[in-house]
């Protein structure tokens, strides 16, 4: 049988590369669904860690980083679900999945290796740390699937955390808070407008 993608212009093979790279970003992106669940999550959590350990002093103030696990369980289902209804899979769309795993994977063991040599300084260290490791699977992604908002986050994910390093313990979580509307809430909410969108046509 032949080939037809050996007989394809130089323009088709773009506009095939193109259309690829907007059904990874459907797949991926959708209606930003995740980007919103995990920014809301994650920024609602610092704040209320920040309320929890600057004005209540309480002593178990990470207590409110427990409620992730729900929503932890919840994406997991996510992916089972869309995965059994989806046909198709291409490279790039199994490139990003292992962009997501790696960065899950390592913020478990980044968390478990801090806590193994910091000791009396965990808390400190781990806020400008997180803010680094968001930014990868941002970044990654964002040249992926070729969303400026994302790298946008990315980069301003990154910067926060070197800002992070000159601040006391509880405004770092500020910062993780601000890093969740630049990176995650902002381009979570234009993947949703854009699928509107989409929907319209």
């Amino acid at each position: 049988m032949e080939n037809t993608n050996e007989n394809l212009s130089p323009q088709e093979s773009i506009k095939l590369i193109e259309s690829m790279i907007n059904q990874v970003k459907n797949s991926f992106g959708e209606d930003g669904h995740l980007y919103i669940l995990w920014g809301w999550l994650i920024f609602l959590c610092s704040i209320g860690e920040f309320v929890l350990y600057a004005f209540l002093h309480y002593e178990k103030h990470y207590i409110v980083w427990s409620i992730s696990w729900v929503a932890f369980a919840y994406q997991l289902y996510y992916f089972a679900k869309r995965r059994h209804k989806s046909k198709v899979r291409t490279y790039t769309g199994y490139i990003i999945g292992y962009v997501w795993v790696t960065y899950v994977v390592l913020l478990f063991l980044i968390g478990y290796l801090i806590g193994r040599i910091a000791n009396d300084n965990y808390f400190y260290h781990i806020f400008p740390i997180l803010l680094a490791l968001y930014g990868m699977p941002l970044f990654l992604s964002g040249i992926i699937i070729r969303s400026k908002p994302l790298v946008v986050g990315a980069i301003i994910c990154w910067a926060l955390s070197v800002i992070a390093t000159f601040l006391p313990y509880q405004y770092q979580m500020l910062c993780l808070s601000a890093a969740m509307v630049a990176g995650w809430l902002i381009p979570g909410y234009l993947m949703r407008a854009k699928y509107k969108a989409g929907l319209k046509q």
